[in-house]
């Protein structure tokens, strides 16, 4: 039988971390959900197959990477690693700077996010392999 694949969701709401974890556990996939990057990275040797992004973080009194950040760091770590970004940004030149980055989606965080976050994690499996 096949190994799940393991997916790390990093994202700084608990809802949103919720609700994809629940809808990707239900499709079978094996899930490590975080709310910021560094715990993320603290654990990339347990090999995630996918790594699905949030772009803007917070966390009071303190400062954390974001998205940009994490994902150079993922990519210096596992540069084959796949990496679905999402967000709220409407703002054209943030995923434009990932994309000539190299991720290999992006979502936007809208009613339709669940189900455009499975089509693309699909898309993206089937790429690689």
């Amino acid at each position: 039988m096949d190994k799940k694949k393991l997916i790390f969701i990093v994202d700084d709401d608990p809802f949103i971390n919720g609700l994809i974890t629940k809808r990707l556990e239900s499709e079978g996939y094996a899930i490590e959900a975080f709310c910021y990057g560094e715990d993320c990275l603290d654990v990339l040797n347990n090999g995630p197959d996918l790594i699905i992004l949030d772009y803007f973080f917070l966390k009071e009194g303190h400062n954390v990477m974001d998205g940009i950040e994490i994902f150079n760091r993922v990519k210096d770590l596992m540069p084959d690693t796949p990496v679905i970004v999402l967000s709220a940004q409407e703002k054209g030149e943030v995923l434009l700077e990932f994309a000539r980055k190299g991720i290999d989606d992006y979502v936007i965080k809208d009613v339709n996010l669940v189900e455009n976050l499975s089509a693309a994690i699909k898309n993206v499996f089937e790429r690689v392999n």
